[in-house]
């Protein structure tokens, strides 16, 4: 049982406040212990079998984060939030990685690796029931689910965010050298403060 409850009229508030932000103030920067709040909310997400197929690429440094500026039809939320945060799918679902899962499981829960044995048989048979387009368009569609975990989560928290899908994602993988790490962009998220000059806003 949660410790206490956010009344759902202050959700439907926050929600309603939210907004696609299309101008941040880039002098207004959100706090590391938020972002990193912010982080783990959208870690929490649910995914299909607790897999979690993504990774999150922050992406810090002003220079390349110009570049993805340039790739994204220069959109100045880019450069211009406090933080960027780009959502990745991964293209596949290697033996290894369900196995990497299955000993997180065991070290997370404390339970022994043969009582996991029909989950993951079971995993097993899923993805081998599918061809590679298939799993990729699954773990993309994985992506979205944290994309509305952390867009609501920074809603609850009063901090201003963008979900975007407007950028040439081929030069985003190539830029974030994504393709060796089996990894896709599928959408990014700007987060900080919205400027009053926000027309949106108004």
């Amino acid at each position: 049982m949660p410790l206490s409850s956010v009344p759902l009229d202050v959700i439907l508030t926050q929600l309603a406040w939210r907004i696609a932000t299309k101008s941040f103030d880039a002098s207004k920067k959100l706090a590391e212990s938020d972002f990193e709040k912010l982080l783990e909310a959208a870690r929490l997400a649910p995914s299909s079998r607790g897999l979690q197929p993504w990774k999150f690429v922050v992406v810090r440094d002003p220079d390349i984060r110009h570049a993805l500026r340039l790739a994204s039809n220069d959109q100045a939320q880019v450069t211009d939030a406090s933080h960027l945060v780009v959502l990745c799918a991964k293209i596949d679902l290697s033996a290894d990685y369900v196995d990497h899962f299955m000993q997180s499981i065991i070290k997370t829960r404390g339970v022994d690796e043969a009582s996991l044995r029909g989950f993951r048989e079971s995993i097993t048979a899923s993805v081998g029931a599918k061809t590679a387009e298939q799993i990729a368009e699954l773990n993309a569609r994985q992506v979205y689910i944290v994309l509305g975990t952390l867009l609501t989560a920074a809603a609850l928290a009063g901090i201003d965010a963008c979900p975007m899908e407007g950028f040439d994602h081929a030069k985003f993988d190539e830029i974030l050298g994504l393709a060796p790490l089996h990894l896709t962009s599928r959408v990014m998220c700007p987060l900080g403060y919205r400027s009053e000059n926000d027309w949106l806003a108004k």
